[in-house]
């Protein structure tokens, strides 16, 4: 499985923000156990770098945690295509809609967010870190 996942689960794992934390950290364990394939858009990393960046207030230490991120998941591209589908989607938020166009566009199979809301005319599945973990969750239980 491919799954695209949002910068505020990046965050809630690497700030331990309460209540997300826990599902945040759980996807990051199950990327590192190649239990999926898990993806970060280019636009995100920038993000978080500024995210991290003013919470660390060390470009050193930020760009130390992006280049573990970056060891961790892939990087999927985001193109002039994906912007220009992203204009014209009927996706009330611009930079969702991108991160959709950029998901559908490099295979993903699903986005990972706590923002699912707006989301919704998404043609990949969605889901909720806590969704999310729990498929896995489940997958074990029926190898038991």
């Amino acid at each position: 499985m491919r799954a695209v996942i949002d910068t505020c689960i990046i965050v809630d794992a690497l700030q331990s923000r309460e209540p997300f934390c826990k599902d945040a950290q759980s996807i990051f364990l199950l990327c590192a156990n190649r239990r999926f394939d898990g993806f970060l858009t280019a636009k995100a990393v920038t993000d978080i770098y500024y995210l991290t960046h003013r919470q660390m207030h060390s470009d050193k230490e930020t760009r130390e945690v992006l280049t573990k991120l970056c060891a961790l998941f892939g990087i999927a591209d985001t193109t002039a295509l994906d912007i220009r589908r992203a204009i014209s989607a009927d996706v009330s938020d611009f930079e969702d809609a991108v991160m959709i166009e950029t998901a559908v566009r490099s295979g993903a199979d699903c986005i990972v967010t706590r923002n699912i809301r707006d989301y919704g005319k998404s043609p990949i599945p969605v889901y909720t870190p806590e969704e999310f973990v729990k498929r896995f969750v489940s997958a074990e239980d029926d190898e038991e």
